[in-house]
C-alpha cells in the first residue's frame, strides 16, 4: 500500500479546490486530522483500510475551510439573543420599534432590552432612531439599540438615567453624545457608549461560553472553520480568556480561534495577558493568542471614521480621532517591543495614516521583517499608503461583506468619488499584499456568500457597482478567504490549503464557487458539509 498508512477518511468523486496554486483534485485522504494525500479517486482508495470512512462527494465542490479574518465570536453569540434590527428583519422604523416593544412585553419590568443591526440609510425614515422612538416602544425598560457597525447606539430615557447621562455630562474623549435643541436625543457614538454599557449586568462565564459555542456552531454551518475574535476583553475583560480556555477544555469550542487582545488605554487586557505569558503565538491550533487591537476611529456609515476630508453635507465633521498620535505610537511600540503582532482598527484615511506611521516607527526602532502588523478594515486607504504598507510588510485585513451591506451608505456619506473605490482589494491583491477577508460579525452576518459575491462583482446589495477595477477572480476571492486568512495569522503552514500535512479543515458546497454565476453564489448556495481536522462537524446533506 502506498505510504504504508491506512487513511482515516477519504473524500471521493469531488471537485476539491486545494488552493489557488494547487488547483482541483478529485479526491483527498485524511490521516490523524491532516491531509495525507490528494489525487484521483482510484489513487486515494488505494489508501483505504478496514476502518477507513469514505464520503462520496458526488461531484460537489469543496474548499479549504473558510477563515473569517475579523469577527467578534462572543459578541456574535450573545447578539444572536438580541432583537434583530437588521434591514432584512426590520426594514422600517415602525417594524423595528414593534420588535423592541414585543421583546419588552416578554422582559421583566426594568430588565434590559438589547437590539442590534440597524442602518439608518436603509430605514424608511433615512435617519437614526431617537430616544423618543425607543421611549414610545418600551417606556418601562432600559433599551440600547446598536447600529450594525457597533460604533453607534441609541439609548432610551431609562437607559440614559441609569447611566447618569444628562445634557451636562462631559463628552468622553473619543466619544459623541447627541443633543438636539438642547435635549439628549439618545445618540451615543464610540466611547460614549461605554457610559451605558458600564451599568449593564456583566456577562457571566457561562454566558460567555454559551456565546462562544452558539456562534462557533453558526460559523460551521457556513463552512467557516477558523476565525479571529477581534477584541477579546471587549465584553467582559480578561475573564473572556478564561471562558475560551474552559470552552476548549469542555469540548465547546467549535472552531479554531485566533484571540486578539483588546489594547485600548483604560480597558486594555494586554498587561494581564503579558503577566500570564500570553504572547502572540501562544497556544495551539485550536486556540492561539494573536495580536493586540487598538481602535483608532469609528465607522464610515456612522460618520465616525476619521477622514482627512469632511463628510458630505457636514463640513465640520471628519469623524472621530480616538487617540492622539503620541498615545498610538507609544502603545504600538510597547506591544511591538514585547513581541506582539498588532491588529489595529483604522477605517478612514486619517486613521490609516496615523497607524502606518506608528507601525513604521516601531519597525524602524526594532526591525522584524515578518511581524505582519495588520490594518483592520483599511477601508479608505490611499495609493501612497499602499506603497508604504508594501514596503513595511503591513497587511490589509478588510471585510468585503461591507461592500455588499454598506456600499450604498458609503456613497451616501462620502459621495461617489470617495465611496466607490473603498476597500480596494483588487489593488492589494495585485500588489502582493495578501489581503484576507471576513465579516466583522455581528456587524455583518458571517454568511460568506455576500462576501464572495462582493469580491467577484464589486456590487452592493442594491446592485450598485463599486469600482469594477477592484474585482477579484473567483480563485483570488477564495484565496483571500482561505490561504491569506491563514497568512494573516502566521498560520499558512498549517491551514488555508488542502495539501499534505495541513489540517483537514474542509467545506463542501452545493454550488461550484469557481464557475457559478455570481448571483447564484449570493442567493442559491449552501454549505452541505464541514469538516474540522477530518471530522464532520456540520452535515446538511
Amino acid at each position: 500500500m502506498a505510504f504504508g498508512i491506512e487513511a482515516d477518511l477519504i473524500l471521493t468523486n469531488g471537485r476539491i479546490w486545494r488552493g489557488r496554486e494547487e488547483g482541483i483534485s478529485e479526491a483527498l485522504a485524511v490521516w490523524q486530522g491532516k491531509v495525507l494525500a490528494t489525487g484521483s479517486t482510484a489513487d486515494m482508495l488505494s489508501l483505504k483500510g478496514p476502518a477507513t470512512e469514505v464520503i462520496d462527494l458526488a461531484g460537489r465542490f469543496a474548499t479549504p475551510g473558510l477563515i473569517d479574518n475579523h469577527l467578534h465570536l462572543i459578541a456574535t453569540g450573545i447578539a444572536m439573543g438580541f432583537v434583530d434590527a437588521t434591514p432584512a428583519a426590520a426594514p422600517t422604523l415602525a417594524a423595528l420599534m414593534k420588535g423592541i416593544a414585543e421583546r419588552a412585553a416578554t422582559t421583566p419590568k426594568g430588565g434590559w432590552v438589547r437590539a442590534r443591526g440597524y442602518d439608518q440609510v436603509k430605514l424608511d425614515t433615512g435617519r437614526h432612531p431617537t430616544r423618543d422612538d425607543l421611549d414610545r416602544a418600551a417606556p418601562d425598560h432600559p433599551v440600547l439599540l446598536t447600529r450594525a457597525c457597533g460604533h453607534v447606539s441609541i439609548a432610551n430615557s431609562r437607559a440614559l438615567e441609569l447611566a447618569g447621562i444628562s445634557e451636562a455630562t462631559p463628552v468622553p474623549d473619543g466619544g459623541v453624545i447627541g443633543v438636539t435643541d438642547g435635549k439628549l436625543n439618545g445618540f451615543l457614538a464610540e466611547n460614549a457608549q461605554n457610559l451605558v454599557k458600564a451599568v449593564m449586568p456583566p456577562a457571566t462565564t457561562e454566558e460567555l461560553i454559551d456565546g462562544i459555542e452558539r456562534a462557533g456552531r453558526h460559523l460551521l454551518s457556513f463552512g467557516i472553520t477558523s476565525c479571529m475574535d477581534a477584541a477579546v476583553g471587549h465584553v467582559a475583560g480578561f475573564s473572556e480568556i478564561q471562558a475560551y480556555e474552559m470552552a476548549k477544555l469542555s469540548g465547546r469550542l467549535p472552531v479554531r480561534v485566533w484571540l486578539t487582545l483588546l489594547g485600548d488605554p483604560g480597558v486594555s487586557i494586554v498587561e494581564d495577558a503579558w503577566r500570564a505569558g500570553l504572547l502572540s503565538g501562544a497556544g495551539d491550533d485550536m486556540l492561539r493568542v494573536g495580536g493586540v487591537k487598538v481602535f483608532l476611529d469609528g465607522s464610515a456609515g456612522g460618520r465616525t471614521a476619521w477622514m482627512t476630508k469632511p463628510y458630505e453635507g457636514e463640513p465640520d465633521n471628519i469623524g472621530v480621532q480616538m487617540l492622539p498620535d503620541e498615545t498610538v505610537e507609544a502603545v504600538v511600540k510597547d506591544c511591538h517591543d514585547r513581541g506582539y503582532q498588532m491588529v489595529c482598527h483604522a477605517i478612514g484615511d486619517g486613521a490609516i495614516e496615523q497607524l502606518i506611521t506608528a507601525y513604521e516607527k516601531a519597525l524602524a526602532a526594532n526591525p522584524d521583517p515578518d511581524r505582519r502588523h495588520r490594518i483592520e478594515h483599511c477601508g479608505f486607504s490611499t495609493p501612497g499608503q499602499h506603497a508604504r504598507m508594501q514596503a513595511a510588510g503591513i497587511l490589509p485585513a478588510p471585510q468585503m461583506a461591507f461592500i455588499h451591506d454598506f456600499g450604498d451608505s458609503y456613497i451616501s456619506v462620502l459621495g461617489e468619488a470617495r465611496g466607490k473605490p473603498s476597500y480596494p482589494i483588487g489593488t492589494w491583491m495585485r500588489m502582493g499584499l495578501n489581503p484576507s477577508t471576513g465579516s466583522d460579525s455581528p456587524v455583518c452576518s458571517p454568511d460568506p456568500f455576500p462576501n464572495l459575491y462582493a469580491m467577484i462583482t464589486r456590487q452592493t446589495g442594491k446592485g450598485t457597482v463599486m469600482d469594477a477595477s477592484e474585482r477579484l477572480s473567483p480563485e483570488e476571492a477564495l484565496q483571500a478567504y482561505t490561504e491569506y486568512g491563514a497568512y494573516s495569522q502566521k498560520a499558512e503552514g498549517v491551514k488555508g490549503r488542502l495539501v499534505p500535512g495541513q489540517w483537514a479543515d474542509i467545506a463542501v458546497f452545493d454550488n461550484d464557487l469557481l464557475t457559478a454565476e455570481p448571483q447564484t453564489i449570493l442567493s442559491g448556495t449552501r454549505c452541505l458539509l464541514t469538516l474540522l481536522a477530518g471530522r464532520v462537524v456540520h452535515d446538511a446533506r
